[in-house]
């Protein structure tokens, strides 16, 4: 990946030089320049700024040294880079974000100063790059530099061969829209603090528990915002995911929805019987009232689906499904947690149903804290449970 840096404190990016970016950098990995605006400015005194037309207080910053240091950077490229302009009136920078920008070969970040850049620049850098501005947070920063420092480390890290251990970015704070469980270390008690048992006990399925259940614990307590039901959510690729209770509006899309699913499940177990294959309208009606089941749209369309229903104390979880076109995103893995966590107080345990030879189904499941019990009520299938903690 090509990264370009514009700033009038180029020495302000050094930490890039640092760690594993740094090791990247000279690797290959990445090949990351960053320029001094100050060298397209062609006074003496090289100025980059100037006084707001319409009175205010602060400056400006010209729009000519911009403009040559855009189209410097741009000359000897073939594909249209990304150019991002961090600030606090832009878009918020989310790990969904970080995913899809790893996925360009070139980005040039901006970095503004003082009361910003003429907004022309904006308009005329449209012409040759793909602008985003992007917001950290909520919060005023006196320039670009840190939220670049950011952004790149957010983006660099996703990228292959840039983390050692690839699979420590699966379960990282919001990667499926959850946040990190607790970590711990040598020595088992500290400071008369012990080591939850757990951890030491050296059975697998039950640490995977342990830690599921207590990254929605943290998340309902830090974030409860991104364990709401509805409203926009961010999980694998989607940034404008929606969660929602299906409504009978909602039947004739998780119709369609259902039946390729579940075909394609009934192929791979040797199963045409499932129940699933055979809903019509009138039965997938009549469910909504027996079940909680929530729909996952993007962009308007219905993308994914889940339900449960309280059985006793058992939180039964069926119908897991995500469109075939968006596997290996995430959003199975995102939709389980949710429905876990919107599971009623009264629940003290999971249970779920899969396919004997839905293999990949039987891994995500238990990658999630879920135990394969002994037997299971229908043929052909295998049972999985899960305490609730």
């Amino acid at each position: 990946m090509r990264l370009d840096v514009v700033s009038i404190f180029p020495d302000y990016l050094a930490p890039l030089d640092l760690s594993l970016i740094g090791k990247a950098r000279r690797d290959g990995l990445l090949d990351l320049k960053v320029h001094d605006l100050r060298d397209f400015t062609h006074d003496r005194h090289r100025t980059v700024d100037d006084s707001p037309y319409g009175g205010g207080a602060g400056m400006v910053m010209k729009p000519e040294p911009w403009s040559e240091a855009l189209a410097s950077v741009a000359a000897d490229v073939d594909a249209r880079p990304t150019l991002i302009v961090p600030g606090p009136g832009g878009t918020p920078f989310t790990q969904a974000m970080a995913r899809d920008l790893a996925k360009q070969d070139h980005l040039v970040f901006a970095c503004g100063r003082y009361e910003g850049i003429d907004e022309r620049v904006y308009e005329a850098a449209a012409e040759a790059y793909d602008v985003r501005i992007v917001s950290l947070g909520d919060y005023v920063l006196n320039g670009g530099e840190v939220a670049v420092l950011a952004i790149v480390e957010a983006v660099a890290r996703l990228l292959p061969g840039v983390i050692g251990n690839a699979d420590s970015l699966v379960e990282e704070s919001h990667e499926d829209g959850l946040l990190e469980y607790p970590v711990y270390t040598k020595p088992p008690v500290w400071d008369g603090r012990a080591v939850p048992d757990v951890l030491l006990s050296g059975d697998h399925g039950k640490i995977a528990a342990w830690r599921h259940q207590q990254r929605l614990e943290r998340t309902a307590a830090r974030r409860p915002d991104l364990l709401h039901a509805s409203g926009s959510v961010a999980v694998g690729d989607l940034t404008d995911g929606s969660l929602a209770l299906a409504t009978p509006g909602d039947v004739g899309e998780l119709l369609t929805l259902t039946h390729a699913c579940w075909l394609k499940e009934g192929i791979a177990n040797g199963m045409l019987d499932i129940p699933a294959q055979h809903e019509t309208v009138e039965s997938l009606t009549a469910s909504l009232g027996e079940w909680q089941t929530y729909v996952l749209r993007s962009g308007g369309r219905l993308v994914g689906s889940i339900r449960g229903q309280l059985e006793d104390d058992v939180w039964e979880i069926g119908r897991l499904m995500v469109a075939p076109d968006l596997h290996g995103r995430g959003l199975g893995r995102w939709l389980l947690g949710r429905i876990q966590a919107l599971a009623p107080t009264a629940a003290t345990s999971f249970a779920l149903v899969t396919g004997a030879r839905s293999e990949a189904n039987i891994r995500m499941y238990k990658k999630a804290g879920f135990r394969q019990a002994p037997s299971s009520p229908i043929a052909g299938t295998v049972h999985l449970t899960k305490r609730r903690r």
